[in-house]
């Protein structure tokens, strides 16, 4: 799939390609109350939003969470998240948009910090599958940062080079495991982040996957 040393996008998946954000936030809130914490918004929790997660909690609470209270608050949310997902679909346009990529020899694969188990058969369902060279979610705990999950990603992906790679995902993390390998990233508004939290990051920022991709087929030029 795709030429050798051709343009690669790695996509994320939850609030990128998956628009999931109803699910996400009242996953949230529901972990919340665990602590007393009170609901938030979406445009608080965009506008707050970080990775690690628990310095998210942080920012709200004014500690970071105990490891009980960690576990608790993970397990709540991914319980409550798998229960709501299923009214969650694909953001607008995103199957044309993958096929187009691959359909001008250009490669893409799934890079998220979804549990892997969980995130593939979601991906199959979708009937997206074959557009990408691989599909690769969490391994291991949850709450930490893309950036070595990166690195293993790219190093599976035979004949993509890290200079022609262009990461596009709603999160400033996005961006951080971009540049950990050398490669490029453009940032989405319509996920888990404000415009003005991505703005900060210093890399290209869209209101549209349309827009992500013609960024990442002129950032990979």
């Amino acid at each position: 799939m795709g030429k050798h040393g051709a343009a690669h996008i790695v996509w994320d998946w939850n609030g990128t390609l998956f628009h999931d954000n109803e699910a996400i936030i009242g996953a949230t809130n529901a972990a919340f109350a665990e602590l007393g914490i009170e609901p938030l918004t979406l445009e608080r929790y965009r506008a707050l939003y970080c990775v690690p997660v628990p310095k998210f909690y942080e920012r709200l609470i004014g500690r970071l969470p105990t490891d009980e209270e960690w576990e608790i608050m993970d397990e709540i949310f991914h319980r409550y998240y798998l229960e709501h997902r299923t009214a969650c679909g694909l953001t607008e346009g995103v199957p044309t948009l993958l096929a187009n990529w691959q359909s001008a020899g250009r490669s893409q694969s799934i890079l998220s910090m979804y549990g892997h188990e969980e995130l593939v058969p979601l991906v199959r369902g979708f009937g997206i599958e074959p557009h990408f060279m691989r599909v690769d979610g969490r391994t291991g705990p949850s709450g930490g940062s893309k950036a070595e999950h990166m690195v293993r990603h790219l190093g599976s992906l035979t004949g993509v080079e890290p200079a022609r790679v262009v990461v596009i995902g709603d999160a400033a993390d996005d961006a951080v495991a971009a540049r950990h390998v050398g490669a490029r990233a453009v940032l989405y508004t319509g996920g888990s982040h404000s415009r003005a939290s991505l703005e900060v990051v210093g890399v290209p920022v869209v209101d549209t996957l349309e827009e992500a991709v013609a960024e990442a087929e002129r950032l990979a030029a």
